[in-house]
This record gives C-alpha cells, structure tokens and sequence, in this order.
C-alpha cells in the first residue's frame, strides 16, 4: 500500500465513466477522496470552490476543452498558488504536447492509465506541491523579518517615537507632498528643559524615563495621524506637520508644552520646579528653490531663541511666506 497523501485535492476530469472510476481507485489507495467531474463546466466550478493541490485533466471532453480550462485554472490562480495540471490523453503528437504545456501543464500521462504510473505522478507532484508551500512559507517569514528589521531601523530605541533617520525620511516625503498639493507645512522642536541638571540630580535612569513620558505625550499632542514625531537629538524631539499653517502649528506647539507642563513631573532645577519644554516652529510652503533643511534650520533657530526666552517658552518664526 502506498503511503497515504490525504493532505492533498485532486481533481480528476474525465467523461470516460470507465476511466473516471479507475483513476478514482488509484487516487484512494494513496489516502485521497477525489473530486470528480465529467465535463469542463463542472470542473471549472469544482476548481473554484475546492481550490484542488493537483488536477488530473483528460484533454477531449464533451464541452469545454481541457486545454481551455488549463487556461482558465493559470487565470484564477493567485500569486503565490499554484495548482498542478496533468493531462490524461490519447493524444501523443509532439505538438499536441507542447501545446499543453503552453497553456499550463506540467506533466502528461498517456492513456490507457495504469495505477503504477498515476501513483507515481501523483506522488512526484504533492512532493513538489510541498517544496513549493514551504518556499513560499519561508519567503513569507523572510519578508515579514525584513518589514520588522526595516522598522526597527527606523525607531528610536529608547522613546519608541520615529529616529532621525526616519524623520529625515518622512521630512522629505511630506516636503514633496505638500510641494505637489500647493499646502503649507511646520516642524515644532522641542527640548526638555534643563534637562543636563534633571540628569545630574535624578541619575540617568530617571532621565531616561523622563524623556519616554515627554515623547508619549508628544505623540498624544500631535493628534493626527498623518503628524510624525521623532527623536532629533538627545533631549530634543520633532514633529512634522504636513498641509498646517502658522496658526495650527502654533497651537500644537502650544498643546505640547501644556500638556507636558501638565504632568507635573518633579524638576527642582527650574523656575516652576517641574518638567517642561521649549519649542521653536516654523513654517513654510515649499518650493522648488528651497529644501526641506530650510525649515529645520528655521525651527532650530525658533528654539534657540526660546531656550534664550526662558523655560516652557515657544517661539514661531514663518521662512517664506504661508
């Protein structure tokens, strides 16, 4: 008895009654219930439904022939399926089987069929039916490792927020989207204030931790989902505010220091004796004879001179006009 390949459809087409049941008998010794049709309609629409791992497919049949549906069986099939196709034929001119291996087919049996040689086809096919699953299992893990490494890249290990590899990505993306929509744009930098004497009086743990709370309260101020915060230094985070003007990128600049003034994490180093931050905006509508630098530039000068203005200060200055 041959080992049993129940795992696996087949799909045996064949208007023969005699031959149908004979080939059955083969498929069943192997361990597989058959699908069984007797003309091309019903084997298209048993191929739809089952979605079989092989078709055995007898090439004359009384409506549709089974070359046409080799074609129709390619047409549906998805990128990462495939179906194998053995025709059963009388047909033994050589371009009888070029043709059928034109339209989709991957092996031939001669007809009359023996149980040797379909058990033995058969068995070289879920083999290879089987190669290619965990081929494309394994690209699937592949890709997905890939897509995560690829974002991990792009992440800021310590905050969790955007790095400045990837602000500098998505800087550039949004400058050119906003360039092609005629839309205004912002970035706001942000600085944890005095945060050199929170880490001298707290230890660096602390300030780490520090700096988790200020960038998640970033990102919940930034409240579009468009909006990207990132980690652009080593107490300063960024945001980019695609299609905003001066008013709305004030206001978020706003909303930031609020909220993070608003946790009332303990800074006896400042005048308020808690955590608070210093933004510097700027906004600007791009055009070909700028870059996106321009505004970066622009924002960091912003935020010099609020750090000069003094704790939880916000400064907004427009580059060009919007």
């Amino acid at each position: 008895m041959a080992k049993s390949l129940s795992g696996f459809k087949v799909l045996v087409v064949e208007d023969s009654k005699v031959a149908l049941r004979a080939v059955s008998s083969y498929i069943e010794e192997l361990g597989i219930q058959p699908l069984l049709a007797e003309n091309g309609a019903d084997a298209l629409e048993l191929y739809r439904r089952e979605r079989p791992d092989i078709v055995l497919l007898d090439i004359i049949l009384p409506d549709i022939g089974g070359f046409d549906i080799a074609r129709e069986i390619r047409k549906a099939q998805g990128v990462h399926e495939w179906t194998a196709i053995v025709f059963l034929s009388v047909l033994s001119r050589d371009e009888d089987l070029e043709r059928g291996f034109e339209v989709g087919g991957d092996d031939y049996i001669m007809k009359p069929v023996s149980r040797v040689v379909v058990q033995t086809r058969l068995r070289a096919m879920c083999r290879l039916l089987s190669m290619q699953r965990e081929q494309v299992r394994a690209i699937g893990q592949l890709t997905a490792a890939n897509k995560e490494l690829h974002r991990l890249s792009m992440i800021d290990g310590l905050t969790g927020v955007a790095n400045r590899r990837m602000f500098d990505v998505a800087l550039a993306r949004e400058w050119r989207r906003c360039m092609r929509l005629k839309k205004p744009m912002a970035v706001v930098i942000l600085d944890v204030d005095s945060f050199q004497q929170y880490n001298d009086r707290y230890g660096a743990e602390l300030g780490y931790e520090c700096l988790r709370v200020v960038a998640q309260e970033v990102v919940r101020s930034a409240q579009r989902a468009g909006d990207l915060v990132a980690r652009y230094g080593e107490s300063e985070l960024a945001v980019i505010l695609g299609e905003t003007d001066a008013e709305g990128a004030s206001l978020v600049a706003r909303r930031i220091c609020r909220h993070i003034a608003g946790l009332l994490m303990l800074h006896e180093d400042t005048s308020s004796g808690r955590v608070t931050v210093s933004c510097g905006v700027s906004g600007i509508m791009p055009g070909h004879d700028l870059s996106p630098q321009t505004l970066v530039d622009s924002a960091d000068s912003a935020l010099l001179q609020a750090k000069n203005k003094g704790c939880d200060s916000t400064i907004f200055q427009n580059y060009g006009q919007i």
